[in-house]
């Protein structure tokens, strides 16, 4: 009955005026400025969290767009060294024109990492869907080369990681690890919720054994007891990991745990006015989060 409610919800939702979507996704998103990325960078930091920006947006269509987007990544590594904030900055290969060309797209990544390098930061290189998979590696090779403060994610529900994995033979490997959210094919993609997990873990071992520093980005408390088992059973070194979140997602005392065990943690933090294609996706995946907010409503209402 509440999964039916919650798709319900979610129906209307995606049907009303943005700003009453922003009242319920908000959450997800640290608002819109550059200003409100810093003001949000700062409170993540004094809770003892590192943070990862990106501004929201993809699959940019004009040269014009593109270097636009890249400009504001460069300045924001500027806004970052200025504020001292311990934060370093995801970037989606199509949002700086992976769709308009590949040339395009690293000469627009070479800049940024530049920036990134002169500020003594790291160039975060997200992955999106399959079709672009082979340009996203291709793209932190070209890169690497010159920029060693460059790395990039793997998903765990694609057949090919574990292969891509074991292709990372320089130095200086770093990768996010996740699960992965676009829709893909079963003929290229594990579907099926725990063999996913098997893979993850599966994965994350054998990155581990080729001495790779990898952000283990999941929510899945299931998946998170089976790590932190392989940790304790492997020994692995604090200095070899960092788990990652999103902003606004709960954890369910996962946090705390973290950093309990003094484990690095890192809050995936978007901003920025293509906000909303994201958090109706954070709503699907977790439709409760819309109860939870008419409930802290309700009880505020009633307690006045």
């Amino acid at each position: 009955m509440l999964s039916f409610l919650n798709k319900t919800i979610l129906i209307l939702i995606s049907l009303l005026p943005r700003k009453i979507v922003y009242f319920f996704a908000g959450r997800y998103v640290a608002g819109l400025s550059t200003s409100s990325i810093i003001n949000a960078t700062k409170q993540i930091n004094k809770l003892g969290f590192s943070a990862t920006i990106d501004i929201l947006g993809e699959h940019t269509a004009t040269l014009e767009e593109s270097k636009t987007i890249s400009r504001d990544y460069i300045n924001l590594y500027q806004e970052i060294e200025n504020h001292a904030l311990d934060s370093n900055i995801s970037i989606k290969p199509s949002h700086i024109g992976l769709d308009i060309s590949y040339d395009l797209c690293l000469e627009n990544l070479l800049l940024i990492a530049d920036k990134a390098s002169k500020t003594n930061n790291f160039l975060r290189i997200d992955m999106e869907s399959s079709k672009s998979t082979n340009d996203t590696i291709k793209l932190l090779k070209d890169s690497h080369t010159k920029y060693k403060n460059t790395g990039t994610v793997f998903q765990a529900y694609l057949n090919r990681t574990i292969n891509d994995i074991k292709k990372l033979e320089y130095e200086n490997v770093n990768y996010r690890l996740c699960k992965g959210i676009y829709k893909e094919s079963e003929d290229i993609a594990i579907l099926n919720r725990k063999k996913i997990n098997d893979n993850y873990i599966k994965i994350l071992r054998q990155g581990f054994s080729m001495g790779h520093y990898i952000g283990i980005a999941t929510h899945d408390t299931e998946l998170l007891k089976q790590i932190y088992s392989m940790i304790n059973e492997l020994k692995i070194s604090k200095d070899q990991f960092e788990f990652q979140v999103l902003y606004g997602v709960p954890m369910h005392g996962w946090l705390e745990k973290h950093l309990e065990n003094n484990f690095k943690v890192r809050v995936y933090i978007p901003y920025g006015k293509d906000w909303y294609d994201y958090s109706i996706r954070r709503l699907k995946e977790n439709p409760n989060i819309i109860w939870y907010i008419i409930k802290n409503i309700f009880i505020k209402n009633n307690s006045k």
